[in-house]
């Protein structure tokens, strides 16, 4: 038996003796259009940092009135999440997170110089009292619905009060949406406004993980100018293959995304 002293067990294990529940990693495949590019791919040059322009400009359908200016295409959501936590850097300063909550945000915290604080939530729900008491000294919160590891999505009148309380508190809302197609029982609510920084990926809705191609979208062009200016000499452009591969996955028809959320629901209700 291996002891398993690091999260870093989970990830990429590929075994038939073996089931991870470790990490959230659909085991269907990308749409065919994803790998079309690849019997005559050629570019293999430096890309833009904020990402290429294509990319930015298809993701500007998803997100009304949006130009594609206000996206940095990152190497995953977790790469999105760390850059704009520094971006957002003050001395002492405290962020937001809920509890339980996806193992990696504690420690992107402290990467960045700042201390994690927790508000609570009851059977995946947020407690809105505590979540409210404690936001007011915060210079950013994260908001995860649907939730990892929980699942949890949270409810439409909780997420409508945190939009406007965060926004009469000026502080920043970090809406982690990696998970946001996948919701079985009603539309979801995305939190908005000028204030909020919306984190991202391509990993779930479109099963493409291993390919790393997140996203922040934010409506502070400063947030974006900030995040470009770290990724500048943190990691420069995102993978570029990947990058046009996340194109191509742009183009497929919903109905494909639909009916593999299918399965992911019927798997749910067969554990449930």
């Amino acid at each position: 038996m291996q002891e398993i002293t690091s999260p870093s067990f989970f990830i990429g294990k590929d075994s038939d003796e073996l089931i991870s529940f470790g990490s959230g990693q659909p085991d269907l495949p990308p749409h065919e259009a994803v790998y079309k590019i690849l019997p005559t791919y050629r570019d293999f040059k430096y890309g833009l940092i904020p990402g290429q322009e294509r990319l930015r400009q298809a993701l500007t359908a998803q997100y009304p009135k949006s130009t594609k200016d206000q996206f940095v295409v990152t190497n995953g959501a977790s790469e999105a999440l760390d850059l704009t936590l520094r971006a957002l850097f003050e001395p002492g300063a405290m962020i937001l997170l809920p509890t339980p909550y996806y193992y990696s945000y504690p420690y992107i915290v402290r990467f960045a110089h700042m201390e994690p604080i927790y508000y609570e939530q009851d059977k995946g729900k947020i407690v809105f009292d505590d979540f409210k008491e404690k936001v007011k000294d915060c210079k950013a919160v994260v908001i995860n619905s649907p939730s990892n590891p929980t699942g949890t999505v949270q409810n439409l009148e909780t997420l409508k009060k945190i939009e406007k309380l965060t926004k009469e508190l000026g502080v920043w809302v970090i809406s982690d949406e990696v998970y946001k197609d996948l919701i079985y029982k009603r539309e979801n609510y995305l939190i908005k406004g000028r204030h909020v920084l919306t984190l991202n990926s391509f990993s779930k809705t479109y099963a493409m993980c291993g390919f790393r191609i997140g996203y922040l979208y934010a409506r502070d062009v400063d947030v974006i100018n900030k995040v470009i200016e770290i990724k500048t000499h943190a990691s420069m452009n995102t993978n570029i293959l990947g990058q046009d591969m996340a194109f191509e996955a742009t183009k497929v028809p919903r109905e494909f995304m639909d009916s593999q959320t299918q399965i992911w629901k019927s798997r749910r209700n067969l554990i449930y």
